[in-house]
């Protein structure tokens, strides 16, 4: 007898359809059919209602703009000029009208490139600085007549000195009254006053202290031409706090404008605040340039965290300049400049300072793009200690022709020196051991019955030897390992560029004023007094390396028999 066989358990849920039977069809009661059918039509006239709200609310938003632009063209006509016109006013208007304006006098057309991109800058506060010739000083100029229409408008225009305020009000007579006729400018008060009651100040400012003169005012739109003639950004910072506005449409327009060229007593921090670390024309968070602390809102309001505002570097070029590159007599001028003007108002180099210690160095040529290392080159480790001021720690790397490659760096203040030494052990996790360390000689002093400075670290598993202290020939070693090898036709010292202060340091480090063979002591020094003890151990070239390696290999394998070698 067959046993019987036990029942498939049942599986929840809807049965599964068979192939090619018909949909399952369940009776709904007329309430629920009605409540359905209800439901769906709802939906369908809701959809219907809310595209035509988005249409409508587009059209409104066109008209608008189409009467807005229209109204400026026809003032434009009547010859009133309360308002300029700009591509995009056109664009909203029939062609008819476009070709209309298009025929009349083009009072002001940016060149193509850096000028569009500063002028065309949303961000709060932009840069527009580099090689001489770029046009910055009338891009300065026109940016603040886009709002001149608005009685509202206050904006302030400063220069250093008075006289070089006289050359800009004289560009100014050139753009202004063409752009808005009826505009004028009265001398006693240096200001231009417009048909629509707006107005610019052209006014300077010769010391620091003087830009509290300004307290109480307010403008929608600063600018300073040729920044790096202040020697701190006390004057920008506090010109900060009077930019703002009542009126609505001027509040989404707050902006701070300001032009340079490289050096100048004001060259370090405006190209720490700019161009250290951010891309050109890429808007970046803004940061306080002491502390390197971006400003975020604070906590509770609404954008908790998020950048205050924003800031941009447009950097400027004689080639994007047209009119000056014609006939070439501008550029053959900037041409027989000394080497280090010659690098800033020619090519717009930052890194190039004035009195600077390491004129050679270069970014192009000294700093790489980190890779990976092969890991039998010799690695180096070189420190210099500070609390107060900042460590150093550098890392190198020695390759078969015996240059010096430099890829990573620590950088930090108010670490012990067991704190300092258990970052370096953190940070050689996956290194090759070190061929050879170095700390400043000076870590092995003792002024009590302690361990020195040297010795904590050791203690903590980090060994050093003392440094090579003579100033002048690790100044006079850099320069050669700076300088190009005469059989590769290389420099035999690379940087990679996420050692930012080292970087940052050869650029820029100063003589000294009362030694000319030596750098300022008293400028930022910690990052090149680290690199001058790398490049001064008696084991940075791979040569004596490997005859130490094979030193010892010779003691330890010691041949038996002479005839058969083993």
């Amino acid at each position: 007898m067959d046993e019987q066989q036990p029942d498939p358990p049942k599986k929840r849920g809807r049965p599964k359809k068979k192939p090619g039977e018909p949909k399952s069809v369940y009776n709904y009661s007329r309430a629920e059919l009605a409540r359905r059918e209800t439901q769906k039509k709802v939906r369908a006239a809701k959809k219907r209602a809310d595209k035509t709200t988005q249409v409508a609310r587009d059209q409104r938003n066109y008209a608008q703009k189409v009467q807005k632009a229209a109204g400026k063209v026809e003032k434009a006509l009547q010859g009133k000029g309360t308002a300029t016109i700009d591509v995009g006013d056109l664009q909203n208007l029939p062609k008819s009208v476009s070709d209309l304006v298009g025929e009349s006098e083009v009072v002001f057309q940016p060149n193509p490139g850096p000028q569009e991109e500063f002028l065309s800058s949303s961000e709060r506060d932009v840069l527009y600085g580099g090689a001489a010739g770029g046009g910055k000083s009338f891009a300065l100029l026109a940016d603040p007549l886009r709002y001149c229409h608005n009685p509202n408008h206050r904006g302030l225009l400063l220069r250093r000195t008075l006289d070089e305020l006289t050359e800009l009000i004289d560009k100014s007579r050139q753009l202004y009254t063409k752009a808005f006729p009826g505009a004028k400018f009265r001398e006693s008060k240096s200001t231009w006053h417009f048909p629509s009651g707006a107005t610019i100040w052209f006014t300077y400012l010769d010391k620091d202290k003087d830009v509290t003169r300004f307290q109480g005012q307010a403008f929608n739109w600063i600018g300073i031409d040729e920044i790096t003639q202040y020697p701190t950004p006390y004057v920008w910072d506090y010109l900060r706090s009077r930019l703002r506005a009542t009126d609505p449409e001027l509040q989404q327009h707050l902006y701070m404008r300001a032009t340079a060229n490289p050096g100048g007593v004001g060259g370090w921090w405006v190209k720490k605040t700019y161009i250290d670390g951010p891309e050109p024309n890429k808007p970046f968070p803004a940061f306080d340039v002491e502390t390197g602390k971006p400003f975020v809102w604070p906590p509770g309001h609404e954008k908790e965290g998020q950048p205050l505002f924003y800031r941009k570097f447009v950097p400027a070029r004689l080639t994007d300049n047209p009119f000056l590159m014609a006939d070439g007599q501008y550029e053959a001028m900037l041409r027989s400049l000394p080497e280090v003007e010659r690098r800033r108002l020619l090519e717009g180099d930052w890194d190039v300072a004035e009195g600077a210690a390491f004129p050679e160095f270069s970014r192009r040529r000294h700093v790489v793009e980190p890779f990976e290392l092969p890991t039998n080159w010799p690695r180096i480790r070189a420190a210099d200690y500070g609390y107060a001021s900042p460590s150093c720690v550098l890392w190198g790397a020695i390759d078969w022709d015996n240059n010096i490659w430099v890829y990573r760096e620590l950088y930090a203040k108010h670490l012990t020196a067991e704190e300092l030494a258990d970052k370096i052990l953190e940070a050689e996790q996956l290194d090759p051991l070190p061929h050879y360390t170095v700390l400043d000689s000076s870590c092995w002093n003792k002024t009590g019955f302690g361990p020195s400075i040297a010795e904590t670290m050791m203690r903590a598993g980090v060994r050093w030897t003392p440094s090579d202290r003579n100033r002048l020939q690790g100044k006079m070693e850099l320069h050669r390992r700076l300088s190009n090898d005469p059989y590769t036709e290389e420099p035999r010292l690379r940087i990679f560029a996420t050692c930012q202060n080292t970087v940052k340091q050869m650029a820029g480090i100063p003589l000294s004023k009362t030694n000319s063979e030596d750098v300022d002591t008293k400028a930022e020094d910690h990052a090149y007094d680290a690199l001058r003890y790398m490049v001064m151990t008696r084991m940075s070239g791979y040569a004596s390396i490997h005859q130490q390696l094979g030193a010892i290999k010779n003691q330890v394998h010691k041949v038996q028999d002479e005839v058969f070698g083993y």
